[in-house]
């Protein structure tokens, strides 16, 4: 069986990575965009690249930016799909892959649509177009249970019984793989400027970000450098999404996430405070809503117990292993 793992960047194709005990029984290929993440897991596996596009580019960008970008993705998945030949294709959304599950399915694929784990109280635009396509459906929070006939719940949150690891006077910042977030890179520079933060600081800054004099910055990491760095990190600053919270929290470091506000053109909707928030109310981390919170988030995050916690796709693996067993043919 040939199986397609389509997911734009960042958050979304690092869930599809968790499936890895899956999908590295069959034959697969990631349609994935061309970031940092995306280039180190075409260093590893087979990989095709499709082009940026979301559906909420016309809050942040222009009608014609959109169209361009969608077409170009649009023909990006069309090839993909034409030349790969997939059985099957899993997506765990957003808009830069709903056209190769559509095409997909036109070519006669099944396929499984695993709504975002950064959705816990309302379904994506992604997930409410392309489970109209899916063989089977799949959500992540207890909240989308019964959302739609059929969807199968798995929520894979899990607290870490294990002892935090040995840190390191020292704090990452990272702003996802997609685009800067010049805001919280001001903020964390002001910070230190301030005296808050006496750590050394090293920040991934996005594309074209803004940098400070005060501490290393880099464009883009690959995920195993970043993995590294905050195993040996006291504090995370980070933006609202889930890959980012996830990696630092399972790395036991103290996280401060202010999440990207779509007034400041920095994200397409409010999703990221849904995330932050939710996190938050666990009591895993701090939120900073505003560059002007940051220095009381701060406080907080020194003086909170370390949770750690992590996604266990366990559930939603043997899920998968029943429905498409190895030697099922396609």
């Amino acid at each position: 069986m040939k199986i397609l793992l389509a997911a734009s960047g960042g958050g979304h194709v690092r869930q599809i990575l968790d499936l890895e005990p899956f999908w590295s029984q069959h034959e697969s290929v990631f349609a994935t965009e061309d970031t940092a993440l995306g280039r180190s897991i075409a260093s590893k596996r087979p990989v095709r690249f499709f082009a940026h596009f979301a559906f909420g580019q016309r809050r942040t960008a222009s009608w014609g930016r959109l169209l361009r970008s969608g077409l170009a993705n649009l023909r990006d998945s069309w090839r993909i799909v034409r030349e790969v030949k997939p059985d099957l294709v899993i997506s765990t959304g957003a808009g830069s892959a709903l056209f190769t599950v559509i095409f997909g399915r036109l070519r006669g694929a099944e396929v499984v649509v695993i709504e975002s784990f950064a959705r816990f109280e309302a379904p994506s635009l992604f997930g409410k177009l392309a489970h109209r396509f899916a063989t089977h459906k799949i959500v992540q929070s207890s909240a989308l249970d019964g959302v739609w006939p059929g969807a199968h719940l798995c929520d894979p949150f899990e607290i870490v019984d294990a002892p935090r690891p040995d840190k390191t006077a020292t704090a990452v910042v990272t702003v996802g793989t997609v685009m800067p977030f010049d805001r919280l890179v001001a903020g964390v520079a002001g910070l230190q400027a301030a005296g808050h933060l006496p750590e050394a600081v090293w920040a991934q800054v996005g594309e074209g970000g803004a940098t400070s004099d005060g501490f290393t910055c880099v464009e883009s990491s690959s995920f195993e450098e970043m993995q590294a760095r905050l195993a040996d990190a006291e504090l995370l600053f980070c933006h609202g999404g889930t890959g980012s919270l996830v990696t630092g929290l399972r790395a036991g470091c103290r996280v401060v996430a202010m999440p990207r506000d779509p007034e400041f053109r920095e994200h397409y909707d409010d999703h990221q405070f849904e995330i932050v928030e939710a996190f938050a109310a666990r009591g895993l981390i701090q939120m900073a809503k505003t560059v002007e919170e940051l220095p009381e988030a701060l406080v907080r995050a020194r003086e909170m117990p370390v949770r750690r916690a992590t996604t266990n796709y366990a559930k939603l693996i043997a899920l998968l292993n029943s429905w498409y067993p190895v030697g099922k043919s396609a």
